[in-house]
Order: structure tokens, then C-alpha cells, then sequence
């Protein structure tokens, strides 16, 4: 029985495997583990897509679904569907998803990347990055991923990396975003908006801003929708370094205030996990580790991570909640900007 409590269902079939002794991330000597048969998807998994990567999975009727980023062979991305009995082995629909409006008349966006999937009640919402005049997000709902309606747009251009928190906070609906400029940008803080309704997002407050640390000196932004525990909101988010050949993207772990999450409580002065196996390496996009999605089974604690690699793979890594927020509270070094409320 796990000492930390996770205020979610239990997933009995999630996806696991057990750590290999002394198996660790690697040189942060984090409690999180890959996948010994990584990478789950490779590339060109569906006729017109060259590589999946940077895509989101959820429970879904005792099986798996998920949301892809599926980057096409003319170098546009869109999002597909996709489904597992086991959340490892996927079968993809042949068509990207279809998006309507209200009155469901078609309604596709240009392009849309790096998607997440969140469950808030009864209703599944995708978030996703695309062009409203600029780099900005998108949003759908869905109750049977059958029919995606589209939503307004929350924010105004630049924005990325937008993720929806999976229950209402003090009765409103709450998201992570990280504020761009119009092209890859080289910079970046979280911030978190609220909204009664999804229409009217407002009280944006600053959550953390980079760091000093190496793994995370240039930007960072929001990975796996939170995960509501006992000790506060469990957040995997990625940091972005700069080098002589191009950025590094790494995992990192913070965990938020329950009721205030512009409030940051404990913050991993070490990465989680960084690029170190060849898929992690080497492909589209190299030294890519970019978070996007976790399963996470309530009664026995488990954790599985999904995250893109090298825009060119999905790979899966594993932990459990007592060890990872140990580890996340053993090594955190938090700022006066982290702490404070983020307003002024």
C-alpha cells in the first residue's frame, strides 16, 4: 500500500514491468525506469504517416484509447485515433480525426501536433497545438470518440503546450500553457489560466519559469496532465537546453498546490530523465525526451510515462508514486518565483 495516495481510479491492467535491480533512469539516478522493448511505436505505423511521437493515452472501457500526433509524409501533422487492449501495442484508424463545430459542419484545423487527453467528469477533452493566425491551441470535446466538437480557442496566439487539469479546482476548469512566439520558440515559463465555462479563460497566475540548472536553462512547459495526490498535484513537465548542435529536451517532475496550483510546492532540481538510448538520440528531431501522458493505477501506486522521442518515436517509462515524490522532495530546490502566488 503506497503512503502517498493518488484521488484517481485504479487501472488493475495498466501497462508494467517490474524494475531490473539497481535499474534506474540512468545517470540522475532517478526512481524511473524505460521500457526494456522501447520504442512502443515506430516509424511509418500507418499508411500517409512517417512517425508517431508526442501523443496522449488514457483508460478507456477496460481497454486503452489514444490521441497521436501523426506526422504525415508531406510534413504536415494531424492528430489520429488510436486503441489497445494492453496500452503497448496500438492499432491506428487509417484517417486522421475528423473535427466539427457546434452544429457539426466540418471544422479541421490547418495542422495540429502534440496533443494531450484529459477526462474531466464525464466528458473527454483534447488539447493540442495549431495555427489560429499563429501558433496557438486548439481544443475538442468528445463522449464516445466518435464525435470530436470543437471549442474556442482559449488563448490568443503564441501558446503551446497546453494541459487541462483533470478535475475542476474550487469550481472552475483549470490549464497549464506555456506563452510562445511565432516561431520554435527560445524561451518559456508555465503559466495557469482558469475558466467557468471553457469560453472565458481568465486569472492567468505564473506557475515556474526555467531554471538554473542545465536540463531546463532555456525553456520549459507542461507534459502529463497533473496527477492529484495527497502531497499536491504531480506534474511531469520537460525542460529544453541549448547546444552548439541544437536543444536537448528533458523529463522533469514538480509537484503543485491542490488548491492553488500557481504554487509551487517541490520542484526536481535534477531531470528525471534525459536522452541516453538511441531512439532518445537519434532520429527527425535528436534528443528529444518530451512527456505527454501518464497511467497511473490508484491502489498499487504504479506509474507508466509515455513521452516522444527524437520526434520519431513513442517510448514508455515506468515508476511508482512513493519513490517518485520522495525522490521529487528529496532534491527540490524551489525559487521565490516558484513559491509565490504569480500574480502582479
Amino acid at each position: 500500500m503506497s503512503k502517498v495516495k493518488m484521488m484517481s481510479p485504479a487501472v488493475p491492467n495498466m501497462p508494467w514491468q517490474d524494475r531490473a535491480d539497481g535499474k534506474t533512469s540512468g545517470v540522475a539516478d532517478a526512481p524511473i525506469w524505460r521500457y526494456n522493448e522501447n520504442p512502443i511505436i515506430g516509424r511509418n505505423p500507418v499508411k500517409g504517416v512517417a512517425r508517431i511521437f508526442n501523443s496522449a493515452v488514457i483508460p478507456y472501457e477496460g481497454a486503452f484509447i489514444g490521441v497521436f500526433r501523426g506526422e504525415q509524409t508531406n510534413g504536415i501533422p494531424y492528430i489520429y485515433l488510436g486503441r489497445s487492449e494492453d496500452a503497448i501495442h496500438w492499432d491506428f484508424d487509417a484517417n486522421k480525426i475528423n473535427f466539427v463545430d457546434e452544429a457539426g459542419n466540418p471544422f479541421m484545423p490547418v495542422y495540429a501536433y502534440d496533443p494531450r487527453l484529459v477526462k474531466v467528469e464525464d466528458v473527454y477533452y483534447i488539447i493540442w497545438c495549431q495555427d489560429f493566425y499563429g501558433a496557438a491551441i486548439g481544443m475538442a470535446k468528445t463522449t464516445d470518440f466518435k464525435t470530436f466538437t470543437r471549442i474556442e480557442n482559449p488563448f490568443l496566439p503564441f501558446n503551446r503546450n497546453a494541459v487541462l487539469f483533470p478535475r475542476k479546482i474550487n469550481g472552475n476548469f483549470m490549464m497549464l500553457s506555456r506563452p510562445s512566439d511565432s516561431g520554435h520558440t527560445p524561451f518559456g515559463d508555465i503559466f495557469v489560466s482558469e475558466s467557468p465555462d471553457l469560453v472565458y479563460w481568465g486569472k492567468h497566475r505564473h506557475v515556474m519559469g526555467k531554471g538554473n540548472e542545465w536540463w531546463q536553462s532555456l525553456k520549459i512547459g507542461g507534459g502529463a496532465a497533473p496527477i492529484e495526490t495527497s502531497e499536491g498535484w504531480l506534474l511531469f513537465y520537460h525542460g529544453v537546453t541549448g547546444t552548439c548542435n541544437g536543444y536537448v529536451y528533458s523529463i522533469g517532475g514538480a509537484i503543485l498546490d491542490i488548491d492553488n496550483p500557481s504554487i509551487v510546492k517541490y520542484r526536481c532540481e535534477n531531470f528525471l530523465l534525459t536522452p541516453e538510448e538511441w531512439y532518445e538520440e537519434r532520429g527527425f528531431v535528436p534528443n528529444v525526451c518530451f512527456p505527454c501522458a501518464t497511467i497511473h493505477d490508484s491502489e498499487t501506486g504504479r506509474i507508466a510515462i509515455y513521452y516522444g522521442a527524437a520526434d520519431s518515436y513513442v517510448g514508455l517509462a515506468f515508476t511508482e508514486i512513493d519513490e517518485i515524490v520522495d525522490y521529487i522532495k528529496t532534491k527540490s530546490k524551489v525559487t521565490t518565483s516558484d513559491t509565490e502566488i504569480g500574480r502582479r
